[in-house]
């Protein structure tokens, strides 16, 4: 698995609005935003009507970046062997993770009021017959997605959208943390017991302690295009094949109607 240094040097030749001029706006999900509280539909209704050119950007970004997450869980959970020999803990870990993040995505449709320009997604060839694979990639693309929300934080244009990126932030760092807690707890049927995983750095990290980080790891990544380039493997079958990800099959993004573990833990508004 590259670092994520190469695989926006990967990306490189794919300009942000390129990227997002390729996907096909397939319409997914438009009436699903009825699944937030109404509360927080009148919040980003009233949001919508002053967001700036680059909250847009960070959001349509962010919407991609909220639908790839949906569909690695969905294919964790419904494919990958190791999935159904984890603790029921850590199965919950996943099945919650797939919720939260779809919950996600349906927020920032919300406030653009447009699905993700892109519905399917590719990557790296054994990423979910592999449980290795599987733990590196996902470590990888939370840290990823940790890098984004703090750009969002950086430059979204109110303090509203600033905090609620910091929120989403939170979220993906748990579930960073979470997955490399799979890792010593994948049975050795399935490969394990896994004591590293390699995430964003491209670096083997041993995952004793699972909660490594004192401070999230910002990429130094200060523009959305940088986490958009990072993305364009996983979403780009041209970009995916220079990366030399699985470009045989593709990963289509199903939405869904999310069932938060803890109805306190929803969006339910700007104020929290």
């Amino acid at each position: 698995m590259e670092s994520i240094d190469e695989l926006v040097q990967t990306a490189s030749g794919t300009s942000r609005s390129a990227f997002l001029k390729k996907g096909v706006a397939a319409g997914a999900g438009l009436a699903l935003t009825a699944a937030l509280p109404g509360s927080a539909l009148a919040a980003l209704r009233g949001q919508s009507a002053a967001l700036t050119a680059g909250d847009v950007a960070i959001l349509s970004a962010a919407e991609i970046a909220e639908a790839l997450a949906v569909t690695t869980y969905t294919n964790i959970i419904d494919t990958a062997p190791f999935f159904k020999n984890l603790e029921d803990d850590d199965q919950g870990y996943l099945k919650s993770a797939r919720q939260e993040e779809m919950s996600h995505y349906l927020l920032e449709q919300g406030a653009t009021k447009k699905p993700s320009s892109f519905t399917a997604f590719y990557y790296p060839k054994g990423m979910f017959s592999d449980a290795k694979t599987t733990l590196n990639t996902l470590v990888t693309l939370e840290d990823a997605f940790i890098a984004a929300y703090l750009v969002g934080v950086r430059n979204f244009s109110t303090a509203d959208l600033r905090v609620t990126s910091a929120r989403i932030m939170g979220i993906e760092s748990d579930h960073r943390t979470l997955a490399r807690v799979l890792g010593p707890n994948v049975s050795k049927q399935d490969g394990g017991p896994i004591e590293s995983i390699t995430g964003v750095l491209g670096k083997a990290e041993s995952v004793d302690p699972p909660n490594n980080n004192g401070y999230e790891r910002t990429l130094k990544w200060t523009n959305i295009n940088q986490a958009v380039a990072a993305l364009t493997p996983f979403a780009d079958k041209s970009a995916a094949a220079k990366a030399g990800f699985d470009t045989t099959k593709v990963y289509p993004f199903r939405p869904f109607t999310p069932v938060l573990p803890n109805p306190l833990g929803a969006f339910h508004s700007f104020a929290g």
